[in-house]
């Protein structure tokens, strides 16, 4: 760090930069409009950041349209039917958001409106810490810090931190904390979040154009690439299970997976259960002339799964499950997505 350098620079810096950089969000309003009097709408906020804790903007913000499109206030979810929301939520992953973004739409609902404080909005359903902060910051201008893995890596490399990672990100929330400015606090949480997701990167942070280059205390080491210095993660177990895609006609037979557990309350397609040892021996769901299509491969957070996907013909449907024409198939999660696809190209 430069002797004329302090981090008490930092919200200033941070902000002058993005005031000139602030990448154009949906759900964003922008330097401009905020310095003319627009404020955020607290329910695009809380949308966006609970449909982007596990996945990238660019796959998240399609899923954002469709959702203010059919769901333009949180009133409007709130009223919405569950299974509605979980299909329109397929393809984002991690369905218990889903189901928790429903609980709490209804809570905020009956009670008129979000909360303004991280105190408050942390004990909604799905909203955790750096969820509660965000939105606090963010919509309602309040001093609170909100810490993702953007600003993780960007502390990191500022403070070259090189201890043990779960203590650092503790110090590393702590002193974001102490730096979010009284004014502007929502700015400077989405200027951490653009220099950390468009310079900051992950394999090749460009100091070059970094307005904290000459405060980093990573960038003089000469490798601020190496951080943050995070354990080596564990190797990922391997599940197996199968998948049938039973015809009838122009008709596909889905099933509704149980509200609780992993892919809670979707649409899916019969199948075997995930062993956590072994390969499931369960009979397909009816004698058929079972063909063995291929395998499909998705990684889910803690484990890989790998189904075998088989296909049949039947002359008779099955009377416990939901006969859907193949052409109005939506709804499905990635894994059954995927499975679909490859029995059924042409569709």
């Amino acid at each position: 760090m430069s002797s004329k350098t302090s981090f008490k620079e930092l919200p200033a810096r941070l902000l002058a930069w993005y005031d000139q950089h602030a990448r154009e969000l949906p759900w964003r309003v922008s330097p401009a409009d905020r310095a003319a009097g627009k404020r955020p709408d607290p329910y695009r906020i809380w949308l966006s950041e609970i449909m982007l804790q596990q996945t990238t903007i660019p796959h998240g913000t399609p899923y954002f349209h469709a959702f203010t499109q059919r769901w333009p206030t949180v009133e409007a979810l709130a009223n919405s039917r569950d299974d509605e929301v979980m299909n329109a939520w397929a393809g984002l992953g991690y369905y218990a958001r889903a189901r928790n973004l429903l609980k709490c739409a209804r809570e905020v609902a009956a009670m008129g409106g979000f909360p303004e404080t991280e105190a408050a909005l942390v004990k909604l359903p799905g909203i955790g810490p750096y969820t509660a902060g965000a939105i606090a910051a963010i919509a309602f201008d309040q001093q609170a810090a909100a810490v993702d893995g953007n600003v993780d890596r960007v502390f990191s490399r500022l403070l070259a931190l090189k201890g043990e990672w779960g203590a650092e990100k503790k110090v590393i929330a702590t002193k974001v904390r102490a730096l979010v400015p009284a004014k502007r606090p929502g700015e400077f949480a989405e200027a951490l979040m653009d220099v950390g997701a468009t310079i900051c990167t992950p394999t090749r942070p460009n100091c070059l154009i970094c307005p904290l280059a000459d405060m980093c205390a990573a960038r003089a080491e000469g490798e601020p690439e190496t951080y943050p210095r995070k354990p080596a993660k564990a190797s990922t177990p391997v599940r197996y299970g199968m998948a049938y895609v039973l015809l009838k006609g122009n008709e596909i037979m889905l099933v509704r997976r149980p509200d609780k557990g992993l892919l809670g309350g979707m649409l899916a397609l019969p199948g075997t259960e995930w062993p956590k040892t072994g390969i499931p021996e369960e009979a397909p769901p009816i004698e058929a002339d079972w063909e063995t299509i291929g395998e499909v491969r998705h990684v889910f957070t803690h484990f890989a799964l790998v189904l075998t996907v088989k296909k049949a013909r039947v002359k008779a449907k099955r009377p416990d499950g939901m006969w859907t024409p193949i052409q109005d198939v939506e709804g499905l999660p990635s894994v059954f997505a995927k499975a679909f696809r490859l029995a059924l190209p042409e569709a």
